[in-house]
């Protein structure tokens, strides 16, 4: 008997996951993918700025994954035939605001957590005293802690404020103080059971982690990030329902009835199985008349709400030798971070047109310094870039400002437990999966795996079936 699978979430984690269902059920199988927007592929979304290609969402990817294999992004770049697009950034550095100047970032640190206290410089000074081995592991086993707490006890505030918020700023919109180290930092959370030293753990963690040489951290696609979807979608095979939300989702005896569209006029569709790729908020609400205690898992979890502004610079204009600069929180600015994209992907600027930097603004809990309209928040971007900078800025040929409302989880400490309590309780409901950053983690290798672990779980129901 033929059968039907929804995947509700048009992101690279419910692409994923379409792709994995095609691949791996029979021929005859139909995949639905529910996406609620008019467009596929959430936070992957490549823009156009003064003819450069500028992405309004992630711009790269990792390459491998932490036992030296290629990431689970690199393999499903490779299954879409996009291995021939893979680009790298320039091998150019990345620095600190900090006190009106630049500094580089100090080598050895692991998301910003230093190995060895001597690396850093005139960046951040340890507390005195910083570190001391006191006999016993830094954490018990299954103890989750916030990074901040962990790095503010062993080194001190100026290293948590200077250069572990900013690292994690960076990627989750976060604040150290407030992120689960398991979740963030699952290696290091792992080290953390046995050294007796947050260097000797870092430093641990960073030997575990199997690097090749000469394989680059960082990739993206020429043609940009948004190709990967389009291609995605195309091996799904899927048929693609833009600007349908799905409501409900309720068992029958022969697996599930999806809710569609408005009030006014509901629509339903019956499938054998679903994977659910969406935010927390969304997911909680489905899962509702499914499993309370799944749903309680999971609304819990709360977004950082973040704007990226980019600006296009007449040809010439000079910037540092430098691929970018991240910036503490306790530098006051709404700016967080800022990439000079001409010098960090040549290959993608060119040398002949704009001089193109994206600026990321906004972090967790400051979601009301970003209510003002896009003329005000670009003119902000703009002049804190030149102040961050030390000098006037001229004005841009052109601009863009892309708002991510609700963005980026943030991952409380215990993130990973209420996740697996969730899933366990979705154990009684067969057929039904969860995927997405929401639950394993941001970044495509986190989020195509997640799809296709998700994919796997329904396959196998349907399979039992």
């Amino acid at each position: 008997m033929r059968k039907r699978v929804a995947v509700i979430g048009g992101g690279i984690a419910g692409l994923a996951a379409a792709v994995r269902i095609r691949d791996r059920a029979p021929d005859n199988t139909e995949i639905i993918v529910y996406e609620q927007s008019g467009r596929l592929g959430g936070k992957l979304h490549t823009g156009e700025l003064a003819g450069a290609r500028v992405e309004r969402g992630a711009e790269s990817m990792l390459m491998s994954a932490p036992d030296g294999g290629e990431s689970a992004a690199i393999h499903f770049v490779r299954r879409l035939g996009l291995d021939r697009r893979i680009m790298h950034p320039a091998p150019i550095p990345a620095a600190l605001a900090i006190a009106g100047g630049l500094e580089r970032i100090p080598g050895g640190t692991l998301v910003g957590v230093p190995g060895d206290l001597s690396m850093l410089g005139t960046v951040a000074r340890p507390a005195p005293g910083a570190d001391r081995d006191q006999g016993r592991p830094l954490l018990a086993e299954g103890e989750d802690i916030a990074v901040g707490e962990l790095v503010r006890a062993r080194y001190g505030d100026e290293v948590a404020d200077r250069l572990v918020d900013p690292m994690l700023g960076g990627v989750y919109a976060g604040r150290a103080d407030r992120l689960s180290l398991a979740t963030t930092m699952p290696a290091l959370a792992r080290t953390a059971r046995v050294e007796h030293t947050l260097a000797g753990a870092v430093r641990a963690a960073q030997a575990a982690s199997v690097r090749v040489p000469g394989r680059p951290v960082f990739a993206a696609l020429t043609g940009g990030m948004s190709s990967l979807i389009g291609a995605a979608a195309a091996a799904s095979g899927a048929r693609i329902s833009l600007g349908l939300p799905v409501r409900e989702i309720t068992r029958t005896r022969h697996g599930w009835r999806l809710l569609l569209g408005p009030v006014p006029a509901p629509q339903t569709d019956d499938v054998d199985a679903v994977v659910l790729a969406v935010p927390a908020a969304p997911a909680a609400r489905l899962l509702s008349g499914v499993d309370l205690n799944a749903a309680a898992g999971i609304e819990v979890l709360s977004y950082a709400s973040v704007a990226l502004a980019a600006f296009a610079f007449a040809p010439g204009t000079e910037l540092p030798e430098l691929s970018g600069f991240l910036v503490p929180p306790s530098e006051g600015t709404l700016v967080k971070a800022a990439t000079f994209f001409t010098r960090k992907w040549p290959a993608v600027a060119g040398s002949e047109g704009p001089v193109v930097v994206r600026v990321s603004l906004g972090r967790a809990g400051e979601e009301e310094r970003l209510q003002h309209d896009d003329a005000v928040l670009t003119a902000t971007a703009h002049a804190e870039l030149g102040r961050l900078l030390g000098r006037e800025l001229p004005a841009p040929v052109g601009t863009w400002l892309q708002r991510w409302g609700g963005g980026l989880p943030q991952y409380a400490p215990g993130h990973l437990d209420r996740v697996a309590l969730a899933r366990a309780a979705l154990g009684e409901h067969p057929g039904l999966a969860l995927a997405g950053a929401a639950y394993d983690g941001v970044g495509v290798p986190a989020c195509v795996a997640s799809g296709e672990k998700a994919a796997d779980d329904v396959l196998k129901h349907l399979e039992e079936r």
